[in-house]
Parts: C-alpha cells; structure tokens; sequence
C-alpha cells in the first residue's frame, strides 16, 4: 500500500472517529498506535444504514478472527465487535483495515480500537431467558427424525399443505384459524396426529415427570423454507391449556422471544430439540422466527463467540391441547379472556357512566340552565389572560362554553363555542354568540384545524377515566401542530398554598376545626349501580366521585335540590391524564382558586 493511500485511510478514519464519537461518546483511539491495541473494534463507516447486517459481518470476518459480540445500533452508519482476545482484535484489524469489502455497496471497511462500547441489550443473556422455558436437545435420534418427517404427506388430506405468506403449513386433530388464532372445537379433523408421534409424549412423561403434559389433541406441522420465518405471537389462551410443546425438524434455528414488559431472548433451537413453553413462557411472552437465511448463534466450549448458521429447511410439529373452559391465568397482557372480560367490564361501567352524566349533569344543567348563568359573569383572570396572548387571526373554541362568558373577548380572533346543554345554549344565542350543540367526547370538528381550545370546569363531569381521557384526546386532535390547550378542574384539594379556596371562603359557617375523613358508605345516595356520597357545599371535599347539590329557588319555602355529579381531582392527576394522551404535551401547570389547570401543546 504507497503512502498516498494511507494517508487516505487514516484521514477517512479520522473522520468516522470524530462522528463515532460525537454520536455515542466513545471514543475510539489512533489506529496507527499498536500501543492501544484493545479487544473491542469498531467498523468505522458501515453498520445497519448502509445495509449491513450481523450475518455479513461473521461471514467476512469470522473466518479471520473470533468475534464474542456485534453491536449494530438503528440508524447508524458504524457497528462494533467485542472480541474474546486481543489477538483476535490484532488480526481482525491487520487483514481487514482498509481492504475488506462490507455491506450493500460493498465498500473498503476502516476499522478502529476501542476502550468501552455502547450499552446493550445482549439477546443471548441468559439472566433475561424466559421463565418456564424448557429446550431438550437430541430429544429424537436422527432415524426417528426421518420417520416423523415422512408421515407427514403434504399433497393429501383436508388441508393438504397450505401455502401462507411465510411457510407452509398443514393441521392434525383440529384446524387453526389464523383469522381468530384458535380451532373451532365443534369441527374435528378427519386426520388425527400421526401414530408416529406416541414415542414423543411417553418420552416427555419419563424425561419429565414433573410436568403435567396431558396428551395432545391438536398438531400444526410447519415447513420453513431458508429465508421464511413467522411472526410474533402468542398461542391463544383461550383455545389450548398446559405447554405448548415443538419440535425441531431439518434444521437449526433461533426463535426470538419477547415479555409483556418490553424484554426480548434469543433461544438456540438444535435440529432434533423439543421446546416446552410452559408458565410465563407460554403465557407471557410472544415467540416469533425472523425471516432471514442464516442466524448468529453463541459457538465454542464457553460460547464465548459467535458463528454464523445457514438455515436449510426446517419442519416443526407443534401440539396442543384445546382448553375446556375459559382461561384462568395470572398474566393478563396476552390473555384473550381477561382481555374480554375486561372490555365487558368496561362497556359496563361506560354505560353507568353515561348513564351518571345523563341523569346528573346533562339534565340537570338544562334544569337549571338560566339560575347557573346568572351566577357566572366575570372570566377568571388566568383564563382571559390564555385568550389575550393568542396571536391575531388566531381561532378558539371554548368546549363546555357555558353561558358564553369567555366568547366575548377580543374581536381580533375567530371564536366559538359548543355545549352538551341546550338550556345554555339557548342563553349563548340570545347573546348572538356563536355555538352548538355537541358532547365534549365527540367533537365535529376537522383535525388539526384550531389554534386553540379551553375546556372549563367540564372534564370533572365525566363519570370514567376513559371519558376523561377521550375528551382530552378530541382537544388535542382538533389542534393544528403547535396549537395550545387549556383545561380546568375541580381540586380535591381547596386550601393549597394555605390558603382557602373562594370556594371554601363562601361558607360563613364553616367550622374551623380539621374536616376528618369519613367512610365512603356514609351519607351516600341509594344507587346500587353507582354509589356516590352527597358533599356538603361550601366544605372540603372528603370523596373524589362525589354528587354536588345546586339549590334552585323557585319563590317557595322549599328550594329544589339538583345533584351534579363531579370527578374532584388530586394533585398532579390532571398531568397524568393528559400524558394519556398521545401528541400532546403540557407545557404548564398551576393551581387556581380550588382547580387544577394545565396548559398543553399539540406537538
């Protein structure tokens, strides 16, 4: 090599240095110092952008040196090798530096030392192995591999062989349904499993007694051709009980495993292994295959390499047993009975909900519609002081408008409002404001189309989180990006800062001594469906799910008595809900005179 061209190299890796370490931190040292050569290497200028993949670099590399880890980070243009010995650093980087050809472009590779590598999650790790996870390897001879293999007639038969998008694929005992992910029981197979699989189950019996395997009544069998593979999953709850037990036919592979919290595991299945997935493996994680024609696997006495296998064609028989009755585990992410259970519950409570708000708000409001405008007149300050920064030409709606006290500032902005009562309503159209009527969950209004919203004292009237949060979902879905939020609730709280709320500071009778908690069964309304205890107006409030009396005075001796419902909110639960929500964020929070108040930002 003259010296012209290394003085190319070095200065072409000088550069991928300085980006390395700009990117990540880590800095990498002067190739042409020997003094520095350490066991972890860094490909300067290819890594998963420029098209290469784990697979290319063990088949390049591999056959010069071992290579204990390949870290590849999203998007990034460089990878790194840890390596088990220096010498194998030392070589790697004296044959390739400079000379090797990588990736798609199949461009000369520049390689570095370096001291530390970037933090990951190895999926080899056995500490993060799925729990109840069993791998038997050489669990059939490889005469009874050909056996299995050859009672398996793929052009014969009600589902003789059929084609999916990833493999092929043909059912014993019972058809899965891949639309539903379960069998329909009422509708057995004509083809039972093979006789030929009797010896797996009476050897699973004496090599693990401690297992309940019952026997199964269901068999999917799989054909992988290199390069297919399947995706993430989990076996059905509902449709099969006990382990999901398969065997490897054919070939290696290595099947990817991710928890319901986010962890992922590589497991090594040998040709002729059998995979039991039982407990939290089976109910907990999904398990999928890559699509790919080779896979990177652990190699060595102590695996403290990697080598590179080439897939050939895998066959896999999967079996199962179909489940009687509903599913009674405890891990509830993948779980399709408790995920319907769950919805059941949740249409249950939407419905008292609706029901709650129909009874306790919207007709009440209509009731008391011309009383409850004559008591607000004045914007609260921090309100109007939102509207009055809005820039000129700027577009408002005020969602639970009221009377249409806040939609009479500024004539230098396109305002409007909208309400769920129509008695106020009607006062908003004698004052020639502009407004309809609609639900805060709901709103008709065109994405991204104002450049804000208020919703004042209205979110505390919706009886469920859910609706709580999908009438903060509609403010943000209506703002254009960058367009600001402002929402205000009751607080459970109306003496923060030690200071008594004007809320409290009406009571003229008030007790001064401390209010002491009471049972939420005392003083309650007799609702079987929703139980909610009645406040005591003007005093602290003791329950967050309450029932507000409004006294309507008619002339009589004998004041009317409304009861309004009320979610009252602790501190900080009004930023949680809005960090529900998705393309928002609140950019301020405050307390004001007994609310809770955040200002948020489409983003």
């Amino acid at each position: 090599m003259s010296i012209q061209q290394c003085k190319k190299i070095l200065r072409k890796t000088k550069r991928c240095q300085s980006i390395i370490e700009q990117d990540t931190g880590i800095k990498c040292t002067d190739t042409a110092d020997l003094m520095h050569v350490l066991q972890n290497l860094v490909i300067c200028n290819a890594g998963l952008s420029t098209g290469l993949r784990p697979q290319g670099v063990l088949e390049t590399i591999g056959n010069v040196g071992n290579v204990s880890e390949i870290i590849m980070l999203p998007g990034k243009s460089f990878c790194f090798l840890s390596c088990p010995t220096i010498d194998d650093s030392q070589r790697i980087f004296d044959r390739l530096h400079g000379k090797a050809k990588l990736g798609q472009n199949q461009g000369v590779v520049y390689l570095s030392f370096c001291k530390d590598l970037p933090k990951f999650e190895n999926p080899w790790d056995s500490s993060i192995s799925p729990l109840g996870l069993i791998v038997i390897r050489d669990f059939i001879s490889e005469e009874e591999e050909e056996i299995l293999q050859k009672c398996v007639n793929w052009s014969e038969g009600e589902n003789s062989g059929k084609e999916l998008k990833h493999r092929q694929v043909k059912h014993f005992g019972y058809e899965f349904r891949y639309g539903t992910n379960d069998v329909d029981s009422d509708k057995p197979l004509m083809e039972k499993i093979p006789e030929e699989c009797q010896i797996l189950w009476q050897r699973m019996q004496e090599k693990h007694p401690d297992i309940d395997w019952p026997i199964p009544d269901q068999l999917t069998v799989n054909k992988y051709s290199p390069g297919q593979g399947i995706p993430p999953h989990c076996d059905t709850h509902s449709a099969f009980s006990g382990p999901i037990v398969s065997l490897s036919l054919g070939s290696d592979v290595v099947m990817d495993f991710r928890s319901a919290s986010g962890e992922n595991s590589s497991v090594f299945l040998p040709r002729r292994s059998l995979l039991l997935m039982t407990g939290e493996s089976r109910y907990n994680w999904t398990h999928g295959i890559t699509p790919r024609c080779m896979d990177i696997v652990p190699s060595g006495s102590d695996n403290a390499s990697l080598t590179v296998l080439k897939r050939s064609t895998r066959i896999s028989f999967t079996f199962r047993k179909l489940r009687q009755g509903e599913c009674d585990c405890n891990y509830a992410r993948f779980c399709d009975t408790k995920k319907r259970q769950r919805e059941e519950k949740s249409l249950e409570l939407a419905e008292i909900a609706a029901k709650v708000e129909e009874e306790n708000v919207h007709k009440i409001y209509n009731e008391i519609a011309q009383h409850f405008s004559e008591t607000r007149h004045s914007p609260w300050p921090k309100v109007a002081e939102f509207i009055a920064n809005l820039p000129v030409g700027s577009s408002l709606v005020d969602i639970g408008c009221g009377n249409g006290k806040y939609l009479v500032a500024r004539e230098d902005i396109v305002k409007i409002g909208c309400d769920r009562s129509e008695g106020l309503l009607k006062v908003c159209q004698e004052r020639q404001l502009n407004s309809f009527l609609c639900d805060c969950l709901e709103l008709p209004i065109r994405d991204s189309s104002v450049s804000a919203c208020i919703s004042i004292a209205v979110i505390h009237h919706l009886a469920s989180e859910e609706r709580r949060i999908q009438a903060v979902k509609e403010m943000g879905r209506i703002l254009e990006r960058s367009g600001r939020g402002l929402i205000y609730v009751w607080a459970k709280n109306q003496e923060a800062d030690k200071k008594k709320s004007s809320y409290l500071r009406q009571n003229r009778k008030l007790n001064k001594k401390p209010i002491e908690e009471v049972p939420e069964s005392e003083n309650q309304q007799n609702d079987e469906e929703l139980p909610l205890p009645i406040h005591t107006n003007r005093t602290q409030f003791l329950h967050r799910d309450i029932l507000v009396p409004w006294k309507l005075r008619d002339g009589s001796d004998n004041p009317k008595t409304f009861l309004r419902f009320y979610h009252v909110f602790e501190e900080g639960e009004l930023e949680e809900l809005c960090s529900k929500v998705n393309g928002i964020k609140v950019t301020q929070s405050y307390y004001d005179q007994g609310n809770w108040c955040a200002i948020f930002e489409k983003i």
